[in-house]
């Protein structure tokens, strides 16, 4: 095979991982107002063509997913209040959140037992995602009124309506709320993959 038509081969795969997990972004079990969603794996595939082509091949991937993630919710940019806002809506809830996916691969690299390392690279990339969304709730999004009237809709919420300032409550809101479907999100990806590790282990394999 030669090293065009290999690389060939890699775009391709690539653009089917993009394919597939737009598809499976779509599948949502919780969606959640103003954003995020509990979806059907639809970050797998980009952890997988990182774990399978590397880093360099995973992030370009991811970006490409992110971009995609982007056109699907421009409609958001409509809620930013000033341009400041809107270039952190861009960079923090898409391009920097699913880019990041990408570095699946990297991370499982140094682990000698290939179960753990994908189980710990998922986690990770996972959180990472999460971490970008956190910011983006609090530098692009915070909103007082809307946190504290969110968070006075559980018990435990009263709580910390009635002892924390505004920009404490703020940025417990956006903590609160992005984990609401990160943390579920999360654990089905790792169960996912390392599922899929168990009965499919040749799909994980450098190439």
């Amino acid at each position: 095979m030669t090293r065009t038509d290999s690389k060939t081969r890699i775009l391709a795969e690539g653009a089917l991982m993009v394919a597939l997990a737009t598809v499976l972004s779509f599948i949502k079990f919780e969606p959640v107002p103003h954003g995020g969603s509990i979806t059907l794996l639809s970050m797998l595939p980009l952890l997988l063509m990182s774990w399978r082509r590397g880093t360099k091949w995973g992030l370009f991937t991811a970006f490409v997913s992110s971009l995609i993630q982007f056109v699907l919710g421009i409609n958001n940019l409509a809620y930013c209040q000033t341009l400041g806002a809107q270039v952190g809506c861009v960079l923090l809830d898409y391009l920097l959140a699913f880019t990041m996916l990408g570095l699946a691969g990297a991370i499982a690299k140094p682990f000698k037992n290939r179960f753990a390392g994908i189980g710990v690279s998922a986690a990770a990339v996972c959180t990472l995602r999460f971490l970008s969304s956190f910011l983006s709730g609090y530098i692009v999004w915070k909103d007082y009124n809307y946190a504290f009237e969110w968070l006075n809709n559980f018990s435990w919420g009263a709580w910390f309506t009635a002892n924390l300032g505004e920009n404490a409550l703020c940025w417990f809101y956006s903590f609160a709320y992005n984990l609401s479907y990160m943390l579920p999100e999360t654990i089905l990806t790792v169960i996912g993959a390392l599922l899929m590790y168990r009965f499919a282990p040749k799909l994980f394999e450098a190439q």
